[in-house]
């Protein structure tokens, strides 16, 4: 997920890997349109859904009342953790934390990507990816 900042340049706010969810939940919420874009980088099942079948569905199987939350309360505790890495971590720490949580998944996607997610420019995302395979740490 991202938006085009005042620069024009794609900011990604968000990855969503194997069995995550992604929404714009404020645009959904208030049904206005969006402000982000969704784009898939790799084969992926898009399953949408408006606000008027959620709530038909949840009549028919109530129990998708409690799946949508907890889909809903994983979403927003990793929007949480990501805001605290961001003021908590170095960019240099913020990059060992997200490689280290998500090694595969950082050698699947293209490093622009990553480097935007990070806050950093592909240059200094190459940077650091040449000090640590050198064995820096």
């Amino acid at each position: 997920m991202y938006f085009v900042n005042g620069k024009g340049t794609e900011q990604i706010t968000q990855f969503a890997i194997e069995n995550w969810w992604l929404a714009d939940y404020m645009s959904y919420d208030r049904q206005t349109p969006s402000q982000f874009y969704i784009q898939a980088v790799e084969h992926t099942e898009l399953f949408t859904i408006d606000v008027t079948e959620q709530e038909q569905l949840i009549k028919v199987l109530p129990k998708m009342e409690h799946y949508f939350r907890l889909m809903l309360q994983k979403a927003y505790a990793a929007a949480q953790m990501r805001i605290k890495y961001l003021y908590e971590l170095s960019r240099e720490d913020g990059y060992k934390h997200f490689v280290t949580s998500f090694p595969g998944f950082v050698q699947r996607i293209p490093q622009y990507m990553l480097a935007s997610y990070l806050g950093f420019t592909p240059e200094y995302l190459s940077e650091l990816r040449k000090k640590y395979a050198n064995g820096i740490s």
